[in-house]
């Protein structure tokens, strides 16, 4: 096909190229052009590939590596080993513990109609309430019509039997909240409440007070909030590796020296199924009788569990590398060898720190000094060096391959020339040694 016109031939040339540069750059930015300075390199923000024994690559992941160092560098880092040994364990587990109330004896007190406060029958919060005790006046024009409505209908049916509307007009004022003695009220004196009462339906004290003299309320509007604190419930907090000790019915020791209440027993009743995300710790409750109102909810105090002997391995706290997310020790692979090895922790002690998973009674791991040597790992890991170490790790050696725990590399890669090009392609060998004269 012939392009007579020079302007079409010149956007269809452009187009081309611009088709072609577009492959070209992307076909670069893929790493696949073995003329490219980035060929056979990491992209960034990948992990470093590292050879394996079949010579494939694979990532590494592992955030730290086995380290060998010197013994002039363990002694004046002053690493201590230990090995792994199996205890009794009999001490209590302590933790933090406060009063709330307990819901079940909470209740909440809503209109079953909209209309104004008029009366308050309760000025504070805090103030104690019995059942039954008037706590607001409410004038609603619903209640009020409905009131009526039912008063006409029992004059309509004084002279006849009672009807099937005086018994629906009585319903509905139940179900609008009238007590049966409001009721009866109004059938003896024949006239309508203006002002409908509130009651308390228990016992308690006065949590929560959310209205006042005027304020507009319906359904949804909560009046007050009682609460009965002749028993509450005190919450403790168990750390992550006591949860095991704990169980339904595990007896405590429970003390609030704020209260003025002595110390005294009770015993678990529930454990909540999940942990707090910011503590990591287990909630526990216990229900406990507050006749003389002593405990009152929000004090703080302590509660210490009384857990059964039981056997358990156990390490020193030094030994333990915690990053937050994992905890890890350094165990001895041989003569100035050590291998990270992830661990799973429970309870912890003064000086002492429960195993539960990764150890064996017996394993012998660095004890002190475990810092130091974590550093040379995570550089080890990451492919740099520090010194400390006697010899270069394999995975700082470029050219080795990767190796069993314990055997001897196969390949040594020589030092880089001075000269040495890094943009990936090899550099020309140096000349013999005999030949640097000329």
């Amino acid at each position: 096909m012939k392009f007579k016109d020079p302007r079409t031939l010149a956007v269809v040339a452009s187009s081309a190229l611009v088709l072609l540069v577009g492959a070209l750059l992307v076909q670069h930015l893929r790493h696949g052009w073995p003329f490219s300075r980035h060929h056979g390199m990491a992209a960034p923000g990948q992990p470093a590939q590292v050879g394996t024994r079949d010579g494939s690559s694979t990532p590494t992941t592992h955030p730290r590596a086995e380290v060998e160092i010197a013994q002039e560098q363990l002694d004046a880092i002053g690493v201590r080993i230990e090995k792994v040994r199996q205890e009794t364990i009999t001490q209590p587990i302590r933790s933090v513990a406060t009063v709330v109330p307990d819901e079940s004896r909470v209740s909440h007190v809503h209109t079953r109609v909209s209309g104004w406060i008029e009366r308050l029958y309760v000025n504070t919060t805090g103030e104690r309430v019995r059942a039954g005790q008037p706590l607001a006046g409410i004038f609603s024009q619903e209640l009020l019509a409905s009131q009526t409505e039912y008063l006409s209908a029992r004059r309509a049916a004084a002279t006849g039997p009672r009807s099937a509307v005086v018994e629906g007009s009585r319903s509905r004022l139940k179900v609008l909240g009238m007590t049966d003695g409001e009721i009866r009220a109004i059938e003896e004196s024949g006239e309508p409440r203006r002002l409908v009462t509130v009651t308390a339906p228990r016992s308690g004290v006065v949590l929560h007070r959310g209205i006042s003299v005027g304020t507009a309320v319906d359904p949804s509007t909560e009046i007050v909030t009682v609460a009965d604190l002749s028993r509450v419930w005190v919450l403790a907090e168990v750390s992550e590796g006591d949860i095991p000790s704990v169980q339904t019915g595990t007896p405590a020791r429970l003390e609030f020296p704020a209260s003025g209440r002595e110390p005294f027993d009770a015993q678990v009743q529930f454990l909540y199924p999940t942990l707090s995300e910011r503590t990591r710790t287990l909630r526990v409750r216990f229900a406990v009788e507050n006749r003389n109102g002593t405990l009152r909810p929000g004090i703080y105090g302590s509660a210490t569990f009384r857990v059964e002997p039981r056997p358990a391995l156990t390490v020193s706290r030094d030994a333990i590398v915690d990053t937050g997310s994992t905890q890890h020790v350094f165990v001895v692979a041989g003569e100035r060898r050590f291998v990270p090895r992830t661990v799973k922790l429970g309870t912890r002690f003064d000086q002492r720190v429960e195993v539960r998973e990764g150890l064996a009674e017996g394993d012998s791991i660095v004890a002190s000094g475990v810092f130091l040597i974590d550093s040379e790992s995570r550089l080890r890991a990451s492919g740099g060096g520090t010194g400390h170490a006697h010899g270069r790790s394999k995975e700082e050696s470029p050219g080795a391959t990767r190796e069993a725990p314990g055997s001897t590399p196969s390949v040594t890669a020589p030092p880089p020339a001075p000269n040495a090009d890094h943009s990936g392609h090899p550099s020309p060998a140096p000349p013999p040694s005999g030949h640097q004269g000329h």
